[in-house]
């Protein structure tokens, strides 16, 4: 692998425009887009699409509508959640080598949050919601695939690209689309945030989120004590149940997060309801602990209660096979080209990257802006990675175009390990 003249045109290029790539970000993190809130995203997506096609001329934009879930409400109640629509960029849907990029533009910052805007720390580094993930991440990618667009070898590369807006939230609705356009591809780029120091996410667990549902029987603590069903005391039994699963299995824990219901201090309640969050690390381990939820359920059986569980497994695992190793390489190679060192480590945490190795395509999903402390008002990104990441990612799709990385050899390893 080597740089051309053509290839260091395009990375100049990218090194000169990192004050732009920053500004606007910092512009889209001042628009509140927390996953619940439908006004904010509904802003963001216009900013989006407008920067989308500046960027983009020649790609097809689409907005890909998203089906209503179902969740189950404090109350026990099922409540709508309805979805903005995901973003599909589609250029090239011909050429011989096709790539699946994608990012979300939903935060973990509601409306009511008092962090709204980006700062800059003492240490030089921006400070604000959304800033490493993923806003960051999605104006240097845009920017990388705008300065592609001008190298003579494009036209080998093809694209979709998809922005989605409940990835903080287990990609629900999105998951679908996420399925289908990653199994239209030969390898996928994901743009959630590097660490700090550049390192990448390579192995990484399943996920799963689920709602227990206990409805009981109502009574006055005093007169009628004895015909209550006791909903709260139910989901106590259910939840020490769950949380006796940790420890069981390698790899696997399972985070019992919330409880709600509960009563005036006389009445026996008649509903709660038990959250929790489980990680695995195999298919195995993911048929495992199924049962062991279901056999934990019953602990909350009883004369007039009612046990039912909602939700599942969001992202399956994400194991560093063959296909992944030879992409990892890869882009090792490239960032080295560009005096970059690329490291990588396992994961505990989940993304889109899940849904498209569940597909079969293999993908390195930690492409984003070096940054930290995401999913806090700590959360912070290097400024100057802006620029560096966009010439990363805008050198990994030009090796793509040029066949130095061979992305038909990558998904055939892929092909083989499944």
């Amino acid at each position: 692998m080597r740089l051309t003249r053509d290839d260091q045109m395009i990375l100049d290029s990218l090194s000169e425009r990192g004050g732009d790539l920053v500004g606007r970000a910092v512009d889209w993190c001042a628009i509140n887009s927390g996953s619940r809130n439908t006004a904010g995203l509904t802003d963001t997506l216009k900013v989006l699409v407008k920067a989308s096609e500046d960027s983009l001329p020649g790609g097809e934009l689409t907005l890909e509508p998203l089906a209503p879930t179902v969740e189950i409400a404090a109350d026990g109640s099922e409540k709508v959640q309805k979805y903005t629509p995901s973003i599909l960029v589609t250029a090239r849907p011909d050429a011989p080598v096709q790539v699946v990029l994608t990012g979300h533009y939903d935060t973990v910052f509601p409306a009511e949050s008092r962090f709204q805007a980006v700062t800059t720390r003492a240490d030089g580094a921006l400070n604000g919601p959304g800033i490493a993930d993923m806003k960051g991440g999605i104006s240097m990618l845009l920017g990388a695939l705008e300065a592609f667009e001008a190298h003579p070898d494009a036209k080998n590369v093809g694209y979709r690209l998809l922005l989605s807006p409940d990835e903080e939230i287990g990609s629900l609705a999105s998951g679908p689309v996420l399925a289908r356009i990653g199994a239209l591809g030969h390898v996928g780029l994901t743009y959630e945030p590097a660490l700090a120091d550049g390192t990448l996410a390579s192995e990484r667990k399943g996920s799963g989120n689920f709602h227990v549902k206990i409805t009981g029987r109502a009574a006055h603590a005093g007169r009628d004590f004895a015909l209550g069903r006791n909903a709260i005391t139910a989901a106590a039994r259910i939840a020490g149940a769950l949380d006796g699963l940790n420890g069981k299995r390698d790899g696997v824990t399972l985070n019992v997060a919330r409880i709600d219901g509960g009563s005036p201090l006389n009445q026996v309640p008649d509903i709660a309801v038990v959250r929790f969050n489980v990680r695995f690390p195999d298919a195995e381990a993911g048929g495992w602990l199924r049962l062991k939820i279901e056999e934990a359920m019953k602990a909350g059986q009883g004369d007039g209660l009612t046990v039912s569980l909602h939700g599942g497994f969001t992202r399956p695992a994400k194991p560093f096979n063959a296909a992944q190793s030879a992409l990892f390489g890869a882009v090792k190679e490239a960032g080295a080209l560009l005096g970059q060192e690329i490291a990588w480590k396992s994961s505990g945490g989940v993304c889109e990257g899940n849904n498209l190795f569940a597909v079969g395509l293999p993908n390195v999903d930690t492409l984003g802006v070096r940054g930290g402390d995401i999913h806090s008002e700590n959360e912070f990104a290097w400024p100057d990675s802006f620029a560096e990441r966009a010439r990363l990612s805008a050198l990994i799709l030009m090796k793509l175009a040029s066949g130095e990385i061979d992305a038909h050899g990558i998904h055939a390893l892929m092909k083989a390990s499944a």
